[in-house]
């Protein structure tokens, strides 16, 4: 009878953990080296020596077994930030033999977990998923996926493999440094769902106002609730409620910034004489509106159409450098926020 080897197989989950990298890292490198930076590459090597790694063929073959499938998931599919992603993913991925598929975790974490299991049991070529507060245990299965991920709509220090995005923190302090600096002084930020993304740009707007010895936590207003037009027109009438002397809002998207000027101009209030209006990503009807509303503009179709350039070159054995890649914001300085003198 022959000896059973008794001898501990090396996963690519030791190698990734030894090494400080993904699963996904390592074995990009060993199956194509092409697609990893040099440094890296004789990193991943070194410990695949250390360690006595050998590989599996058979597990190897099976593996190399890839549907056509780029899976994507967003929070949302009426969302018109989401849209806007959405049409650059696919404007990138109509020329390359990929077929793109989408889920909607609909800002639920377990959702998140279920769909990436989902995603991942049909073995995909690559994974597009949106921010990068995945739960321990969705960034788990990310981390072990065989397959190129590119985290969008933020930037982080810690991505699962590929990034794409800007910061929300940074958007929203550059907005509330505008409106001081435009001369208002009770300055108040609006914020529904108050989602991960929503409460970084809470974040970033409590923090100037701090350092401009302006903020006065009465003028923060949520809700848990979904983001609206209507429901813009509630919180402004919540906030006057308490805070009747404010003179400036802050909302976390354009559609309570277009609520705040509806209800602004039922109550004649002066915009932006009485009340400066500043909202975030810069929606089309930020332009059309009369008054013309200020707002962060982000580049969320561009968003779309680099994450799935990413995961076509990676896919194709390019290197992807730099793999964390910040598209940045800019400030669209409108009507709401031109106070005289």
């Amino acid at each position: 009878m022959r000896k059973k080897s008794t001898k501990r197989k090396i996963t690519l989950v030791e190698i990734a953990k030894v090494a400080d990298v993904s699963a996904i890292t390592v074995s990009r490198a060993l199956r194509n080296p092409e697609s990893v930076s040099q440094k890296l590459r004789e990193r991943i090597q070194q410990v695949v020596d250390e360690l006595g790694y050998v590989p599996d063929p058979a597990a190897s073959a099976l593996a190399s077994a890839r549907t056509d499938v780029i899976g994507v998931l967003i929070p949302s599919v009426t969302n018109n930030v989401f849209a806007d992603v959405l049409r650059g993913i696919y404007s990138e991925a109509e020329n390359a033999s990929y077929r793109v598929q989408t889920g909607n975790t609909r800002y639920s974490l377990l959702e998140e977990e279920r769909l990436l299991r989902v995603f991942l049991s049909q073995r995909p070529v690559g994974l597009i998923v949106t921010g990068i507060d995945q739960s321990s245990a969705a960034r788990a299965q990310l981390l072990k996926a065989d397959c190129p991920v590119v985290q969008i709509m933020e930037i982080g220090d810690k991505p699962v493999d590929m990034m794409v995005g800007f910061s929300h923190f940074d958007g929203a302090f550059t907005a509330a440094r505008h409106l001081v600096d435009c001369g208002y002084r009770r300055i108040a930020f609006l914020g529904a769902r108050m989602d991960p993304r929503t409460q970084r740009r809470l974040e970033g707007f409590s923090q100037c106002l701090d350092r401009a010895g302006l903020f006065d936590p009465r003028l923060i207003v949520t809700t848990p609730k979904a983001s609206t037009v209507t429901l813009g027109c509630e919180l402004l009438s919540e906030l006057l409620a308490r805070a009747p002397d404010a003179d400036a809002v802050f909302c976390n998207n354009d559609d309570l910034a277009l609520g705040v000027l509806f209800e602004c101009q039922r109550r004649q209030i002066s915009v932006p004489a009485d009340m400066g209006i500043c909202g975030f990503n810069d929606l089309e009807m930020m332009a059309v509106a009369n008054p013309s509303i200020t707002s962060i503009k982000t580049f969320r179709e561009d968003m779309g159409r680099k994450a799935m350039e990413m995961l076509l070159s990676n896919i194709g054995g390019r290197a992807v450098e730099p793999p964390v890649i910040d598209l940045g914001y800019e400030l669209i300085k409108r009507q709401s926020t031109q106070r005289a003198g």
